[in-house]
């Protein structure tokens, strides 16, 4: 297996490991963001702490997934490429940020009553946090995918180094899915309601199936593709000084 091959493997499989860690978070989450007395203790904090492990894979598997894949893309659509790698450190960082920000919770709810803590304060901070992870929700697993799904699969329906319908699902869903944030930003439905969740189906059938293809199909190989045009401009040789 040369080195390419292996790198097209890793990135399917990481595809698929953000696909599997990204499904359980929130609903384990669910409690300590709809609860807002979880904070003034009693409640068991393990499903809590099994979300955030999951949501930091998550985040390092979404960076990974771009990593990897750039040395290939970029003699493509270098621009694009860096666009792909921007976009997931991006929505990694939200992802990471809205982790800090339940776990906080955790911390209050541990030590916030047993230091005298004034129970009203609690619940107050406890909301504060609620709302940063929601807006990291939002900006990060709401928005980003749509993103990089634009800059990743373009590249892909450009170059067909997988069949054109897979890339075909990524560019019909990642407008559709920031149409779906845009609307939960000004106010017109949650982003857990059941439209939203809709609307984010062919982004997540995209990224399924490209993590499958990949895992399990790879690219096809350069002889296969050779008919790309590099768009880059030729490098022009400087002659030597006499």
């Amino acid at each position: 297996m040369d080195r390419a091959r292996k790198a097209v493997l890793a990135a399917g499989v990481l595809y698929l490991i953000t696909f599997v860690t990204s499904i359980p978070a929130l609903p384990l989450y669910h409690r300590i963001l709809t609860n807002h007395r979880y904070v003034l203790g009693g409640a068991s904090d393990t499903g809590v702490l099994v979300a955030a492990m999951l949501e930091i894979l998550l985040a390092i598997a979404g960076i990974g997934t771009a990593v990897v894949l750039f040395p290939i893309l970029r003699r493509r659509a270098e621009a694009r490429a860096l666009g792909f790698v921007t976009t997931r450190v991006i929505e990694a960082t939200m992802i990471l940020v809205g982790v800090l920000s339940v776990l906080s919770i955790v911390t209050l709810q541990k030590h916030g009553a047993a230091a005298g803590a004034d129970p009203g304060s609690l619940v107050a901070n406890s909301r504060s946090l609620v709302a940063v992870h929601d807006w990291t929700f939002l900006l990060g697993p709401g928005l980003m995918p749509a993103l990089n799904a634009l800059c990743f699969a373009s590249i892909l329906y450009q170059t067909r180094l997988v069949p054109r319908i897979i890339p075909t699902i990524g560019l019909i869903g990642a407008p559709i899915l920031f149409a779906s944030g845009m609307v939960t930003l000004f106010g017109g439905w949650d982003q857990v309601s059941s439209i939203s969740l809709l609307m984010t189906l062919p982004i997540a059938a995209w990224e399924l199936s490209i993590g499958v293809w990949m895992t399990f199909k790879g690219f096809k190989s350069s002889t296969e593709d050779a008919g790309i045009v590099d768009l880059r401009p030729p490098v022009v040789p400087v002659p030597a000084a006499v």
